[in-house]
């Protein structure tokens, strides 16, 4: 595998006792392995070009690893990255070849890192997908970012970016937030976004964050909220925005309720921002539906299932001396 163990245990290590980082590997290496896909992924990664290993922020795209000389090398990467399809946040640029992903995932991080200062501090990512945010973190002054996704693919696409980008990389295990042994706690900021909603029990979600945040550490929550201003959760009974796995929608009033029966303070909704069709959709790297196909054909402003149409807010708040949990 092109993430050696190695730069996961040297990342655990001065948190974790040697027998709790050897049970964390050998379940972030049999879920890898478990995917039906796995074997020809793993020769997919075998094949990528060795080229100067580096990474830069460029207009909010990440960029990483140098282009190869041969424009046939370069082909042939771009041939071996759309193996690995859908790529949805970003955007990337991988050793010359731009990954329009369906998520302009730097919007949303423009509008978090304003508000934002880690001073070198530990970050946890829950639901990093490929790991995109967690170059942002550190380009923001993270010293350290560790994240987590159960999804195979998102995991071996971060992979990908961490063989171009170098050895300043955020590493990710694939594993749920969870299933993260209790020790791996005590994190200066922990973020949880485009998570909250997927949770059955929502409330167990941040109670499990708030653990694992050190006390007076900041939690970045981004999530989709219902409208108004009074606290009230939107039941999504069926499917919202054609998602499935969606189990109802707080107000920002309700979700301020919950942090503060979950153990945070300081609690403040700093952006509320509508999904538009411009930072979410269908692209040659991600050819399938998207936020436009969610949404009512004839009144926008509302989903296919007759649902005020997503908007996200991202709030922050303090872990509490008193909530320690």
């Amino acid at each position: 595998m092109l993430d050696p163990a190695p730069s996961l245990q040297a990342v655990l290590a001065p948190h974790m006792a040697e027998r709790e980082i050897d049970l964390v590997l050998a379940e972030h290496d049999q879920r890898l392995r478990q995917h039906g896909d796995f074997a020809r992924w793993q020769q997919a990664l075998e094949r990528l070009p060795r080229v100067p290993a580096r990474w830069s922020l460029e207009q909010g795209c990440l960029v990483a690893g140098a282009a190869p000389d041969d424009e046939r090398q370069r082909l042939e990467l771009e041939q071996t990255l759309r193996g690995f399809i859908p790529w949805r946040k970003g955007p990337l640029r991988l050793a010359g070849v731009l990954i329009d992903t369906e998520w302009r995932s730097d919007w949303k991080w423009n509008r978090v890192a304003p508000h934002i200062q880690l001073r070198g501090g530990r970050v946890l990512d829950v639901g990093a997908g490929n790991g995109y945010f967690g170059w942002r973190l550190l380009a923001h002054g993270a010293g350290e970012v560790v994240g987590c996704d159960p999804s195979v693919l998102f995991i071996l696409q971060h992979q990908i970016i961490r063989h171009f980008a170098g050895r300043q990389s955020p590493v990710l295990l694939a594993l749920r937030l969870e299933d993260l042994p209790q020790a791996l706690a005590d994190f200066d900021v922990v973020c949880s976004m485009g998570v909250l909603y997927h949770r059955r029990r929502p409330r167990e979600h941040l109670l499990d964050l708030r653990r694992r945040l050190a006390t007076d550490g900041l939690l970045i929550l981004e999530t989709l909220i219902a409208p108004g201003d009074e606290p009230a959760l939107l039941e999504t009974p069926d499917r919202y925005a054609g998602m499935r796995n969606v189990h109802g929608l707080p107000s920002v009033s309700l979700l301020g309720e919950w942090l503060q029966a979950s153990g945070f303070a300081d609690v403040r909704c700093v952006d509320i921002t509508p999904t538009t069709t411009h930072e979410q959709r269908s692209t040659a790297w991600m050819p399938y539906h998207s936020l436009a196909e969610a949404l009512h054909p004839v009144h926008p402003d509302r989903t296919r299932e007759d649902l005020p149409a997503p908007a996200r807010a991202v709030v922050l708040a303090r872990a509490a001396s008193t909530g320690r949990c």
